[in-house]
């Protein structure tokens, strides 16, 4: 009985959030609090642990990444990498996507990869490559910057005591391990989609295109965030890699940080203070518009994965604290004997939920409980970017739109889009990079 009950729960719950991530925007924190009311009021279980401190890190970060916008910031930084790559049209395939990697690890968020995805598809169409090579590998590496990032809100969930943070794991270990993994990883797709697909001048759909006038092969256009931009948007961009910085260093070395009856402040109350102090400094040397900061994109999206961790995460533990040992006596045996099979639940809870930080707030206290190695759990943490599987994530969207040769597209079977070969490459790649690079410091 207990464990038909069971399947019943875990049906409603993956029925909420295939319905809220179907929707979109804050649909899945919405119906993923609809699965909290039914499991709570309907099946009597008790209330899970809200994530409070990864919503509020959520908040603060964004904030500062919204004040940023709102000062040019962000323009600025697109700007100066769009004159880097123009000066290197051959090595887009390369250059574009660890570009947009860059970008997403240090503000922490893969929206950032907008600005650059035109950019990076006129150079690349000028030069006569492939747009489809560097664009695909360039919107996975934006989400692969998430997972090394020190300001992402799935980095904080990461480090948060209820998760890694209290194992032993700090922001040095993160950040040791996942970038340069994240980095070899990326070279990697980027070698293989060179010799992806027909040559441009060879693709049938680019010479269509062509022939009926729809492109022309030496047009350029310059994107508004190449123009020039307000003239203090560089001092905040400074301010904001200060905080960057900043984090770093407190979550790399703890003495840094105050103590209080024997322990030091949490290094989520550290991001926070942090975040949000670096936002009025940015306001501040970016004389910049906080109303113009919370009209913004950048804010609009941070909301978004906010109340869709509030509802998701909360329903998940909910779910999982009340069966947690009759979830355990089943399975738990096959993932502590075999760790690195847990990335499988990881990869596939990431593509319904289409946030990192939503996965790992999900499943990492599952596979706690598990037995699985704190250190495993840390080398796996790739696995949670698997929402490339399906090409509905908006930075695949706009990839497709901003390639005007055709050439990046979504199949005839969906499932096999452009994305598709370079998110596998990544992720397989870069979790057994992890795994060796754990081998040999720990």
């Amino acid at each position: 009985m207990a464990t038909l009950l069971l399947f019943v729960e875990l049906a409603i719950v993956l029925a909420l959030i295939f319905i809220g991530s179907k929707i979109g925007g804050i649909g899945l924190g919405i119906y993923g609090m609809v699965g909290v009311f039914i499991l709570v009021f309907v099946f009597g279980l008790e209330p899970g642990d809200i994530p409070i401190d990864v919503m509020l890190i959520i908040v603060a970060v964004i904030t500062a990444s919204a004040c940023l916008q709102a000062a040019g910031g962000l323009d600025y930084m697109v700007g100066v990498a769009a004159r880097f790559l123009r000066k290197h049209p051959n090595q887009i395939t390369y250059y574009g996507p660890l570009t947009t990697w860059l970008f997403c690890l240090l503000a922490g968020t893969a929206h950032t990869s907008y600005a650059l995805l035109p950019i990076i598809s006129e150079i690349a169409t000028k030069a006569k490559v492939r747009p489809e090579r560097p664009l695909s590998v360039a919107t996975i590496s934006a989400s692969l910057g998430i997972t090394g990032s020190p300001v992402s809100a799935a980095t904080a969930a990461v480090l948060s005591q209820a998760m890694l943070g209290a194992k032993g794991i700090g922001m040095k270990e993160i950040m040791l391990i996942t970038i340069p993994a994240s980095f070899v990883a990326i070279l990697v797709a980027s070698f293989v989609q060179n010799f992806v697909g027909k040559p441009l001048e060879e693709d049938p759909e680019y010479q269509r295109r062509v022939a009926e006038g729809l492109i022309d092969p030496e047009q350029t256009t310059e994107t508004p965030a190449e123009t020039p931009v307000n003239p203090r948007a560089k001092w905040a961009v400074l301010a904001f890699l200060l905080g960057v910085v900043m984090v770093v260093l407190f979550g790399s070395f703890p003495s840094l940080r105050p103590s209080f009856n024997g322990q030091a402040v949490s290094m989520n109350a550290t991001i926070e203070m942090t975040m949000m102090s670096i936002a009025a400094v940015i306001l501040l040397v970016g004389k910049a518009d906080a109303r113009k900061a919370a009209s913004g994109n950048v804010f609009a999206a941070g909301m978004n994965a906010m109340v869709s961790i509030f509802g998701v995460a909360w329903m998940g533990s909910t779910f999982f604290e009340a069966n947690k040992e009759l979830i355990l006596g089943s399975v738990g045996g096959v993932f502590a004997q075999y760790p690195i099979l847990f990335a499988i639940p990881l990869f596939l809870m990431s593509i319904m939920l289409f946030s990192q930080a939503a996965t790992v707030k999900t499943l990492y206290p599952v596979g706690l409980a598990m037995g699985i190695p704190p250190m495993a759990l840390l080398a796996m943490f790739p696995a949670v970017n698997g929402y490339f599987f399906l090409p509905t994530y908006p930075t695949e969207v706009a990839a497709i739109g901003f390639d005007r040769t055709g050439t990046t597209k979504i199949g005839k079977y969906v499932i096999n889009h452009s994305f598709q070969l370079s998110g596998f490459i990544t992720t397989i790649v870069s979790i057994g990079l992890s795994f060796l690079i754990i081998s040999i410091l720990y």
